[in-house]
């Protein structure tokens, strides 16, 4: 009797068939990673269906030519993933800088090299696209991601920025992280 074969951990576009996968992880990631008033809301506003019909637009029919959806996959199950574009911030350089609008591991999938995989992939992916910059807005007490960014050359520019709801009295604020692609 032999083992199922083993795949290699990899990294590549998002397939139509994975986006129902791709909002169930995003569902499952706010409500362990954000404040629980804040993955309430937001995860009581929208539901599965309208997400995954949204992740399989982004696959299928991105909005912009260089918007892509990549997956960290392990073996053949995807772990992981990224949604990245150029960036729409106002001090933005059209067609050099580039935003990592998502970027989402499992929670019981971390500290396996999937997120390394993962982001290496993003910056790559951005590089072929001909952008020079990639920012990032991330929570500002995000310190394990801001840890992981730190060590992959990602620095705060100074940028900040509180995001919510109109009904929500919780606020997220946001710094801005940015690396050089070149």
């Amino acid at each position: 009797m032999t083992d199922a074969p083993r795949f290699a951990d990899s990294c590549r576009l998002a397939l139509p068939s994975e986006a129902e996968r791709l909002a169930a992880l995003q569902r499952r990631s706010w409500q362990q990673l954000l404040p629980a008033s804040v993955a309430e809301e937001i995860l009581g506003e929208v539901d599965l269906a309208t997400m995954t019909a949204a992740w399989l637009q982004a696959i299928q029919r991105p909005p912009l030519a260089k918007f892509r959806v990549l997956v960290a996959v392990a073996d053949t199950r995807v772990v992981g993933f990224a949604a990245v574009g150029p960036s729409d911030d106002p001090d933005a350089d059209p067609g050099a800088d580039a935003l990592v609008g998502e970027f989402i591991i499992d929670p019981v999938q971390q500290r396996q090299g999937h997120g390394s995989r993962l982001l290496n992939a993003v910056a790559d992916t951005l590089r072929a696209d001909g952008f020079t910059r990639a920012t990032w807005w991330v929570r500002s007490d995000d310190d394990p991601l801001r840890a992981f960014l730190d060590s992959a050359g990602w620095a705060a520019d100074g940028a900040h920025q509180s995001v919510g709801t109109e009904a929500s009295a919780t606020e997220l604020k946001l710094v801005r992280v940015h690396t050089d692609l070149a």
